[in-house]
C-alpha cells in the first residue's frame, strides 16, 4: 500500500459495487486499487486535455452561428 494515503467513503450503485468487487477477485487487485486506478487515469486525461486547451489557448475560435451560416451559404442545409 502506498504511504500518504487516505481513506474516504464513496457510494456505488449496487450492480457497479458487484462488478467491481468480481473484477478484483479475478484480477486479484483490491476493490480500493481499481478504484484509485480509475481515478488517476481520469485525472490524467483531464491534465492531458489542459494541456492540450492551452496550446490552443490562441486560436481563433469559430462560433456555431458562423458554421451553420456558412453551411446554408453552401448550400449544405
Amino acid at each position: 500500500m502506498r504511504t500518504h494515503t487516505k481513506r474516504t467513503t464513496i457510494y456505488l450503485d449496487s450492480d457497479i459495487h458487484r462488478a467491481l468487487r468480481v473484477k478484483a477477485a479475478e484480477t486479484d487487485h483490491s476493490v480500493s486499487a481499481i478504484i484509485e486506478e480509475a481515478v488517476e487515469s481520469a485525472l490524467a486525461e483531464d491534465a492531458a486535455d489542459l494541456a492540450a486547451f492551452g496550446k490552443r489557448k490562441n486560436e481563433r475560435s469559430l462560433s456555431f452561428e458562423d458554421v451553420l451560416g456558412k453551411l446554408k451559404k453552401n448550400g449544405k442545409i
